[in-house]
C-alpha cells in the first residue's frame, strides 16, 4: 500500500482528491492546509507521494518539498496550481532533476490518477 500526501489550503478540493485516491484502492491518505502542517505530518506519515498546491500560506509547495527532500531527495511529487508560470524556473528544475509533475488548476481527475497508475507502475 503506497502512502500519499495532499496539501492544499482549500480543504474541499483536498478532500475529493483523498475520495478519489482512496477509492483506486492501494493508497492510504492523509491531508494538510499548508506547508508548516504538510512537513510535520511528512515526518511522522512518511508517504510515498506528495500531491501539493503552490501558493498556500504559512510555507508554499516549493518550500515545503525543498525541506522535505532534506529527508527524501527522491521523494514523487506532484505540483498544483492555477498559476504554474510564477514558479516555472523552478518547476522546471523539479522536473529535470526529481522527475516531478504538473497539475495546473483546474485539472481533470483521469489526469490525476493516470500519474497515481504511472507511479504504481514505476514501483513495480
Amino acid at each position: 500500500m503506497m502512502k500519499v500526501l495532499i496539501v492544499d489550503d482549500d480543504e474541499a478540493l483536498a478532500c475529493l482528491i483523498k475520495k478519489i485516491i482512496e477509492k483506486m484502492g492501494t493508497y492510504r491518505v492523509k491531508t494538510a492546509v499548508n506547508g508548516e502542517e504538510g512537513y510535520e505530518i511528512f515526518l511522522h506519515f512518511k508517504p510515498d507521494i506528495i500531491l501539493t498546491d503552490i501558493q498556500m500560506p504559512a510555507k508554499n509547495g516549493l518550500e515545503m518539498v525543498r525541506d522535505i527532500r532534506n529527508h527524501d531527495p527522491g521523494i514523487k511529487t506532484i505540483y498544483m496550481s492555477g498559476n504554474m508560470h510564477q514558479f516555472r524556473t523552478r518547476l522546471e528544475e523539479e522536473m529535470t532533476k526529481y522527475k516531478a509533475s504538473l497539475l495546473e488548476k483546474p485539472f481533470s481527475f483521469s489526469k490525476l490518477t493516470g500519474l497515481f497508475h504511472e507511479y504504481q507502475k514505476e514501483r513495480r
